[in-house]
């Protein structure tokens, strides 16, 4: 049972990697947002091309968008830490029960 502690302790770690980096994308999109910045930059269509169909989904299903405030990334930035305290939490606590005993 170890080996499947191990591999699950390893999914966990590398899913808190993913949803940290994606929070930090979110990020630098709401800080472009506060910018005009270049639209043929590649790294601005790069981050525009990874949040845009989670931001998308949630403008389309919440109306986020308040006054003209985008409510959209602290949707999502709420969404991964509750996921990230959640799934990781739990596969970490179940990877260590598999290696006790």
């Amino acid at each position: 049972m170890f080996i499947l502690g191990n591999f699950l302790e390893a999914v966990a770690t590398v899913i808190h990697y993913v949803l940290t980096l994606f929070m930090w994308v979110v990020i630098a999109r709401a800080v472009l947002s506060w910018v005009n910045p270049d639209p043929f930059n590649p790294v601005v269509r790069f981050i525009h091309n990874v949040t845009e169909p989670v931001l998308y989904r949630i403008r389309a299903t919440i109306p986020a968008v308040m006054g003209g405030i985008d409510f959209s990334p602290i949707i999502v930035f709420l969404a991964i830490v509750f996921l990230d305290k959640f799934i990781v939490n739990n596969l970490i606590i179940l990877s260590r029960r598999m290696l006790i005993g």
